[in-house]
């Protein structure tokens, strides 16, 4: 029986001869992404052979060079006798497949740099051989480490924080004289961040870290060395003092609340990183760099700062950009010297979560073609344009998507139903539930699935009102609301029925609503038509389990070219890695965060309208949806 092991989580099953790799990555909690439903047309699923042999069921869309290269879709791939090691990509866009190499991010640097470009992280170490002191000799051990560290950095200013300098005496001494010496590279100047003995281990790690209103990514990655990488996902503890932004912004007024949302957001990051590290078999010392992005409010509360008047016209918050600060100053439990890189904002509700984003498409570096970047969470963030301008704005969402406001709403977790077939003639509904167990209720791709198929099917009317013309047994009246039975009650695993009522369906329509007149707007903003959009690009964890044509049916999404989309995942914490990886990118997301207009929809008259014209399934305006309504588009 053939072994198979996944990359880079280490992850490993045996499978009989002719298991479909997808069912083998299942077995053992290895996620490979197929948005197309598996049918072998989206090219999300590509992993690479480093070592074995897989049989593909068909052919490949990929390149020969790169089947050449040892990469094959997940989908069409199917076990042979051989044992197998495959590397599982981190999926950057439009650059092939990615893994976290140095490689990687070089190559997605190429559109974002025409020049000669070198990555580097800021953090060096140096294996110095300094000696001992002798009677000769009257420079201070400060004086000579500088004059040593003068030969790597000619004119920048040398500094040693104290916690460094207390103990400079022990560790030029232990070895001889012979030391590692770990720095951080500014522009024009070098922090020591560490001294050690001259045999200690060279891995330097960092961790990238992906704030959220509902959840916490991070990816803990090295940055010299060969320890891996590990990326770990886990829910914000602020979710016990509200679901979203602005119930957050009012528990933070009373009392100590503020520090308790602190604390919360602490402990949510610092437990990842504790996992991650200790699956890793390294010392919390060994992370010696951090990056955070989040929204404008989540950045806020992590720092213990006052947000109030985010939510306040004029809706300033206290800073856009904050400086670096260090783990320590942070609370992040790290080396206490780390550097803390903060993703910028560009406005009160466009946070550094989408500045980091936006890196990850071509959005920001390509002049011809217009561009559309949409992450959808409990916010829905946008952005429009190329390297020329960018337009961008945020609506509030709700947490429908999420599975929030939903009697059976639930995050897509083990038990929830993600999609849905309905019968046209009977109503009744077939349900595909995540790790095929039986259904605890249904996340946010599992109710656009049940919406469109609803309305395609006529069982729901583009008012989002139950067709009460027609007879089912999982349709129930009463009075001037109607419910349906998604899931009967012995198919659920605490044994009640799944069911959904008009009111949630409101709910939902008004989330779509939501973001659909917001990316209308903004292209009214700069007089463009959706058929003008080359990408359209869809991040955040949600977006990648979207089905593209359910979503469009409901009027999430807009109906162009389907060529045009293009899903992301989790862009805020890839942007955040490749900002850990490189001093240019960093540069360059400040640059970039400089450059944005953001659009506040609040103040805009006209973006009431769009949104009440969008109340309809797919909308009032039957000419924007044209292969809903009426012919299809390419």
């Amino acid at each position: 029986m053939p072994t198979i092991r996944f990359l880079p989580s280490g992850a490993s099953v045996d499978v009989n001869k002719g298991t479909e790799l997808l069912d083998a990555a299942k077995r053992v909690g290895v996620d490979i992404e197929a948005p197309c439903g598996a049918k072998g047309n989206c090219g999300r699923c590509v992993v690479r052979v480093v070592e074995g042999a897989l049989k593909s069921t068909d052919d490949s869309i990929l390149s020969v060079e790169a089947q050449n290269d040892g990469y094959i879709q997940a989908c069409k791939a199917v076990i042979t006798d051989e044992d197998t090691t495959l590397d599982i990509p981190i999926p950057f866009a439009n650059h092939g497949q990615f893994t976290d190499s140095d490689l990687d991010i070089q190559r997605i640097a190429a559109d974002h740099f025409p020049k000669a470009w070198e990555m580097h992280s800021g953090i060096c170490c140096h294996k110095l051989s300094i000696g001992l002191p002798g009677s000769e000799v009257s420079l201070s051990d400060h004086e000579r480490l500088e004059t040593i560290l003068r030969e790597h950095y000619p004119t920048q200013k040398i500094g040693i924080p104290l916690d460094v300098l207390r103990s400079l005496s022990t560790r030029m001494r232990e070895d001889g004289g012979n030391i590692s010496v770990i720095v951080h590279v500014k522009s024009d100047s070098v922090d020591l961040l560490e001294i050690q003995p001259r045999h200690s281990p060279d891995t330097i790690s960092g961790v990238a870290i992906d704030l959220g209103t509902t959840s916490v990514s991070i990816r803990l990655t090295a940055l010299s060395g060969n320890e891996g990488t590990i990326t770990k996902h886990g829910y914000n503890q602020q979710l016990t003092c509200g679901a979203d932004i602005i119930s957050r912004i009012n528990y933070a007024k009373k009392g100590s609340r503020l520090k308790e949302l602190r604390k919360k957001a602490l402990d949510s990051i610092n437990s990842l990183i504790r996992e991650a590290i200790d699956q890793l078999k390294l010392d919390s010392g060994q992370v010696l760099s951090a990056v955070i992005s989040g929204n404008t409010t989540m950045i806020h509360l992590l720092l213990g700062v006052p947000p109030e008047n985010i939510r306040l016209a004029p809706y300033t918050p206290v800073s856009f950009s904050f400086a670096d600060y260090t783990a320590k100053e942070l609370g992040l439990n790290v080396h206490p010297l780390a550097p803390v890189h903060i993703s910028p904002a560009v406005g009160s509700y466009v946070g550094g979560d989408i500045t980091a984003g936006l890196l990850c498409s071509d959005l920001t570096c390509k002049e011809d073609g217009i561009s559309a970047f949409l992450d959808i969470g409990t916010n829905g963030e946008l952005a429009i344009g190329n390297r020329d301008f960018i337009l961008a704005c945020a609506c509030s969402a709700g947490p429908a998507f999420e599975g929030g406001g939903l009697q059976f709403g639930m995050r897509a977790a083990k038990g929830a139903i993600e999609s849905v077939s309905v019968d046209p003639e009977t109503g009744k509904a077939s349900v595909n539930v995540i790790q095929d167990s039986k259904a605890r209720g249904i996340c946010g791709s599992g109710i656009i699935s049940l919406l469109a198929q609803l309305f395609k099917t006529a069982w729901l009317d583009a008012s989002g009102k139950f067709n009460r013309s027609r007879s089912s047994e999982f349709l129930e009246v009463d009075g001037r609301q109607a419910r349906y039975t998604i899931v009967a009650g012995d198919k659920h695993a605490e044994g009640a029925s799944i069911t959904v009522s008009e009111t949630e369906i409101e709910n939902v329509i008004r989330a779509k609503a939501a973001i659909y007149s917001a990316y209308r707007l903004l292209m009214n903003q700069v007089g463009i038509d959706f058929d003008m959009i080359d990408r359209f690009y869809i991040a955040g964890g949600f977006g990648r389990y979207l089905d593209l044509e359910e979503s469009i049916t409901i009027g999430l999404l807009p109906d162009i070219k389907r060529s045009a989309f293009e899903f992301l995942g989790n862009t805020s914490l890839i942007g955040s890695t490749m900002l850990l990886h490189s001093k240019e990118f960093r540069a360059k997301q400040q640059e970039l965060a400089g450059s944005i207009t953001y659009i506040d929809l609040s103040v805009d008259p006209a973006y009431m309208e769009q949104y009440t014209a969008a109340l309809f399934l797919p909308h009032t305006d039957d000419t924007l949806f044209p292969s809903i309504t009426g012919d299809p588009i390419a």
